[in-house]
């Protein structure tokens, strides 16, 4: 597959196509089930638009607990269908859909209990292993039992009255905005119209037709109007907010539930493997992250601004106390390097007229032209975006030819054709382009195969192979190529999204911003005085930020939260 840059001028492009051209599909939202349902469409042969209001991935899809998973909770619910379902998903991403983004990961789980205990999680472990390899598609090594010594071993960091024995077994991880940007991108490489920073503030309407959007580029201030037989509301939290915009109150509600994570350095928690723990209310992770450790999340219901949840001093405090409970060496708050708390969008109860596809997603059609999707979980993204392309293509009546079905599980994102071959010559790769091996582990598995891209540039000017100054895990090209190729528009999106400068940083990225924001002016062709400005905003966001993680409770830290401005002005 050719690679399609999102660039500036693709985007002015995309946003020029859909002003003129009669779309089968518009989808709402560049969150990963927005990003995948333009795939799915796309792949279809359809003609597709895609718009983000803000940047690709920045609400919920930026803010999980950057997990592949079954969902070992979910057994106990007995519920093996979704459970089964998204096994089967993480097994095609780690083998084929994305294997360059998507990869193993362990987890030790320990025991507090003799005897019942290890069978009852034995068994439930035992039965998640064993479904996904029903499936096919396992791609993880089997769990296995530990006693206390030897999980200590692998644990050196917890306490040893924390556990009698253990479990470790696997599930996979992501990066979740940078996967969901590939999403998009792949989606315009079969020829979707993609932008961000596009906002639909109406749905046109022709009687009880919903026929497409009035559409506000934030960069320039100009709207255009987009016609299409078939609107995709793929908006997550704001799904009640965008069906509004038709006069529609639609046929299921959504609901938010705040979850925050912590990142700490590696170095402050021993251990080579990652943890899952038992919390009164449901459970707690410690996940390996690079040079660093996420821990999460919490669960508790959010009515303030959505944009921008808060994460409170209470929910901070809340996550330290629980993984203390097992830790040798407690965390205190100087250990934090980065906090981040996002929105999922739960189903708060479905009408008979709502198509419930699983316990997790639900397709809605609440008006002709208009097509919801809401709920469901980053692992089963796939499903979701299949199943609400497949209600929008039984809309498609007055097309002339048949749409054929999703080929979505065979259709490897952007970066992934290849990538194991390219990864077993990473060695020969270091030596030709000059770079240490390790930098270049790095950049396959952020970019796969697409790397020959930004050696490229690294080639023509050797200044962009060097570390960016405050943030040296990273190179100071793919900021460049951020700009230039995966659709960042703002400082924000290169230090939040692009990289995780903003959360893997002691200073919150305040230390990267300036060199970030000259590395991106010349590509988006910012003045000096956008500069300027992209560097305020950035440091008002972080400061913002800080003052809301010293607040006790929701309300107060959404107050200071807001503090920051959201858009950034042009100049």
């Amino acid at each position: 597959m050719r690679s399609v840059p999102l660039s500036p001028q693709s985007r002015q492009a995309s946003l020029d196509a859909m002003a003129t051209e009669h779309l089968d599909v518009l989808v709402v939202g560049g969150g990963v089930v927005g990003g995948g349902a333009a795939l799915d469409a796309a792949t279809r042969g359809l003609r597709v638009g895609l718009v983000e209001a803000r940047d690709f991935a920045s609400g919920t899809s930026s803010r999980s607990s950057k997990l592949v998973h079954g969902g070992l909770r979910y057994l106990e619910m007995l519920d093996f269908g979704l459970v089964a379902e998204a096994l089967k998903e993480r097994g095609l991403l780690i083998q084929e859909l994305a294997p360059h983004l998507v990869r193993p990961v362990p987890f030790l789980y320990p025991l507090r209990h003799r005897g019942w205990e290890r069978l009852y999680a034995g068994a439930g472990v035992a039965l998640y292993d064993a479904m996904s390899r029903v499936s096919g598609r396992a791609g993880v090594p089997l769990h296995r039992h530990l006693t206390r010594r030897g999980a200590r071993r692998l644990v050196p960091a917890l306490r040893k009255d924390a556990l009698v024995g253990a479990l470790q077994y696997y599930d996979a991880q992501v990066d979740d905005a940078r996967h969901t940007m590939f999403l998009s991108r792949t989606a315009a490489a079969y020829g979707a119209h993609v932008a961000s920073r596009a906002r639909v503030v109406e749905l046109t309407r022709e009687g009880e037709r919903v026929t497409g959007a009035v559409i506000r580029d934030l960069e320039s201030g100009t709207t255009i109007t987009v016609r299409a037989r078939q609107v995709i509301n793929a908006t997550g939290v704001w799904t009640d907010e965008t069906q509004a915009l038709a006069g529609q109150r639609g046929d299921f509600k959504v609901r938010a539930s705040k979850g925050v994570h912590l990142v700490v350095p590696k170095d402050r928690i021993r251990s080579e493997t990652g943890l899952i723990l038992r919390t009164e209310k449901s459970v707690l992770f410690v996940i390996p992250w690079g040079r660093h450790w996420i821990i999460g999340t919490t669960d508790t219901d959010w009515e303030l601004d959505k944009a921008h949840p808060a994460a409170s001093e209470a929910d901070i405090d809340y996550l330290l106390d629980h993984v203390n409970d097992v830790l040798e060496v407690p965390l205190t708050r100087a250990d934090v390097e980065g906090v981040y708390a996002g929105l999922r969008p739960l189903l708060q109860g479905e009408s008979e007229a709502t198509s419930k596809l699983s316990r997790e997603h639900a397709v809605g059609h609440p008006a002709p032209g208009l097509v919801v999707v809401a709920g469901g979980k980053y692992t089963t993204y796939r499903v979701m975006a299949k199943d609400v392309v497949d209600e929008a293509v039984f809309g498609l009546q007055d097309l002339d030819r048949r749409v054929p079905p999703s080929t979505t599980e065979k259709v490897p994102l952007l970066g992934a054709d290849g990538y194991q071959a390219l990864w077993n010559s990473r060695h020969r790769l270091a030596g030709d382009s000059g770079l240490h091996v390790v930098r270049i582990e790095h950049l396959l598995r952020r970019y796969g195969t697409l790397v020959h891209e930004l050696l490229a540039m690294v080639e023509e000017d050797p200044s962009l192979g060097e570390p960016l100054t405050g943030a040296d895990e990273y190179l100071r090209v793919e900021v460049v190529y951020a700009a230039s190729h995966e659709g960042a528009r703002h400082l924000d999106d290169v230090l939040t999204r692009r990289t995780r400068i903003s959360i893997e940083t002691f200073d919150r990225g305040l230390g990267a911003m300036e060199e970030a924001a000259a590395l991106m002016g010349p590509v988006l062709g910012w003045s000096e005085g956008q500069v300027k400005l992209e560097i305020e905003h950035y440091r008002a966001r972080v400061t913002a930020e800080r003052e809301s993680q010293e607040q006790p409770d929701d309300e107060t830290a959404d107050a200071a939260r807001l503090g920051a401005p959201d858009v950034v002005p042009l100049t």
